[in-house]
């Protein structure tokens, strides 16, 4: 072949490269197709084949804490509450106004209150590590400062958000790390927290317009699966006209794996692996966990936000998925 027979095929190649989207970030596709995560103005905005699936808020001038809103389920519509971020919804119970649609934040972190709101404590974003998008898979990795009422820092934490398209609908990988720091750091029993989603209305089991349920991994429903032990558990209802769900797995590597649930029949729904003084009536600060200085503990969740009710969505067969792709992640393995 001549030189001008290779200046062809090369151009000829960075014009596939481009197309498929290999000239930029791995996996990437054009026309908005993926998973498209960027920032914009206040948020970080995560799109799937155009379409929004949540934002990220972290402005500590919004809230004590960061969270997502909204998130759009597998029908297009918001799965959580819309107050107190959007006051327009006459559904919306005005409760509890620290339930910001999906969060993670604890109620005793070295005897400081960081579950409610207003009290002084705040987890403050302090810099993002890695923003991606991806075909399959987009990511969010963060670190924040877990701070007292007067600025003293507490803890931080490194977080990895990574979001997902599925044929059985959209996922959301969620792990935080907290890392204590001179001093020991502890997670104290209270069934104030963690891993924590506030649902749209009518997912509710009870409430002016609730007509939903819950199921736990262990066959507990509705209001007696609050503070049950389970592998995963699962809050479904009709939104919209159709039956959707959100249920959240619990990692098989969680400390105290299964986790308890603070789950209520109002919408609060919150994986909690440490009020086991309120969820089991053992002696106070039993589910009191220690990480010593200079160390670290993980914990990470998926929520899977699906058509249908649990069975039809699979979610058992899924779960039993993500257990056996975790595991081999952690023994060395590449997961699936």
């Amino acid at each position: 072949m001549n030189v001008s027979g290779y200046l062809v095929l090369w151009a000829a190649c960075c014009v596939a490269l481009a197309a498929t989207g290999q000239a930029g970030e791995p996996g990437a596709k054009e026309g908005g197709m993926g998973v498209k995560v960027e920032e914009r103005g206040e948020v970080v905005r995560v799109e799937v084949d155009g379409q929004l699936f949540t934002e990220y808020h972290y402005k500590p001038q919004e809230a004590d804490r960061p969270f997502f809103y909204p998130v759009i389920g597998p029908t297009g519509e918001n799965v959580t509450r819309h107050w107190p971020i959007q006051e327009d919804n006459k559904d919306d119970e005005r409760d509890h106004k620290h339930h910001r649609s999906l969060w993670y934040t604890h109620g005793a972190v070295n005897g400081l209150d960081f579950w409610g709101e207003g009290r002084g404590p705040k987890i403050l974003h302090d810099r993002f590590v890695k923003v991606a998008s991806g075909a399959d898979a987009g990511v969010i990795e963060s670190e924040d400062k877990w701070v007292t009422p007067d600025g003293k820092l507490v803890c931080t934490d490194t977080r990895r958000h990574v979001f997902y398209k599925r044929p059985e609908g959209r996922m959301l990988d969620f792990e935080i790390t907290f890392h204590a720091g001179q001093e020991k750091l502890v997670l104290g029993d209270t069934k104030e927290g963690s891993m924590a989603i506030r649902v749209a209305p009518t997912l509710n089991v009870k409430g002016k317009v609730g007509q939903g349920h819950i199921l736990t991994s262990e066959g507990d429903r509705d209001a007696k699966a609050w503070g049950k032990r389970a592998r995963w558990c699962d809050y479904y209802g009709p939104l919209g006209g159709k039956t959707v769900g959100i249920a959240i797995f619990d990692h098989p590597q969680n400390p105290r794996h299964p986790t308890t649930w603070h789950v209520r029949d109002y919408g609060l729904f919150a994986a909690n692996p440490f009020g086991i003084h309120d969820f089991e009536g053992k002696p106070k600060a039993a589910g009191d966990l220690t990480v010593p200085a200079g160390q670290s503990v993980t914990f990470r969740y998926r929520f899977y936000f699906h058509a249908g009710e649990p069975k039809e969505a699979r979610v058992e067969e899924l779960y039993r998925e993500y257990a056996g792709a975790q595991s081999k992640e952690d023994k060395g393995g590449k997961a699936p």
